[in-house]
């Protein structure tokens, strides 16, 4: 579904490329790569693979995995791994397989299943990547899928910092008979899910060999996915021209700067965008859309993060 985006000057973009048409050279140190990790190595080391094999200095991860757990694993490359603190808090989607320790009526286990929707209270496992004390997280949706003998088929959408191991655990102790997970596989991570080129670390090596060897880039550009595919979640607003050489050097954005937003609070983290679709910053807007609407000045968002190299832009905008 679009969301409604309200134009408050109406301009045209001359400055800058659009996003779909970089190349293969300038998205391999600037982009998002949605692997679908496999069981074995951690995040990490999906990250570091990820480097190695496009020839990189860095990478980063949106969220760890347990090394058994597979799934939606998007990996930010060079300049764009600053990208990932922004839906590392994002919702995450899971599919599991949870043994019970005796069997049980499927009438009873969803009856269980609404105990836990809504914000619950869990104690992280022995070994995990947090200090072990009591918090507060919110399961979205918990949907049993299939039930045969002892073993259960459910699908979670849930904050992120859920511990799924931990939730079939404290499921069988609602059940008074225990429960375990077997198998769990991550669906989506904020905005990336199984449809948004879901690609293997292999899928990535032969892409890039094609590329290297063969000067055949249309596989590794299904592959690298320029970083405005990570701005889903965020709500967004576009600059005309002129606003583009301050925003780069980390300024605050100005209500006469905007020409077009989507509706927004006060407080919300906003994507900032040129006129042609490139991120520019990211950013804590100072005000709600309805009074960057109504107000000719004034400071707009607060800049978080810059993300477009500094550059040099014309003077006039071509207001249309």
């Amino acid at each position: 579904m679009n969301k409604q985006v309200f134009v408050k000057r109406q301009a045209i973009g001359t400055f800058g490329k659009l996003p779909e048409e970089r190349t293969p050279e300038e998205l391999i140190d600037y982009c998002i790569v949605n692997i679908d990790k496999p069981k074995g190595p951690s995040s990490h080391q999906v990250s570091d693979y990820v480097q190695k094999i496009l020839g990189i200095d860095k990478a980063g991860h949106s969220g760890t995995l347990d090394p058994n757990v597979t799934g939606v694993q998007p990996i930010a490359t060079g300049r764009a791994t600053r990208i990932t603190e922004f839906f590392l808090t994002a919702p995450k989607e899971y599919v599991g397989v949870m043994h019970l320790h005796h069997e049980v009526e499927r009438k009873v286990i969803e009856e269980a299943v609404q105990q836990f929707l809504g914000k619950i209270k869990q104690l992280p496992p022995r070994k995990s990547a947090v200090k072990r004390q009591l918090r507060e997280r919110e399961i979205y949706e918990l949907e049993i899928l299939e039930i045969k003998e002892k073993d259960v088929l459910f699908r979670v959408k849930c904050q992120a910092g859920t511990y799924i191991r931990k939730l079939c655990h404290d499921l069988g102790q609602e059940l008074k008979i225990g429960a375990h997970m077997v198998e769990l596989r991550r669906t989506q991570a904020g905005p990336f899910d199984e449809k948004d080129n879901l690609v293997t670390l292999n899928d990535l090596q032969d892409a890039m060999h094609f590329y290297k060897q063969e000067d055949n880039a249309k596989f590794l550009l299904h592959c690298l996915q320029p970083i405005e595919n990570a701005l889903k979640h965020l709500k967004k607003c576009w600059v005309l021209d002129t606003a583009i050489a301050s925003l780069s050097n980390g300024r605050m954005l100005s209500v006469p700067g905007i020409s077009k937003l989507e509706n927004f609070r006060k407080g919300d983290n906003i994507a900032v965008l040129s006129l042609k679709g490139e991120l520019i910053a990211i950013g804590e807007a100072l005000m709600s859309a309805v009074e960057i609407n109504t107000q000719q000045r004034g400071q707009a968002v607060k800049i978080k993060k810059v993300f477009m190299e500094q550059i040099v832009v014309p003077e006039k905008d071509d207001v249309g």
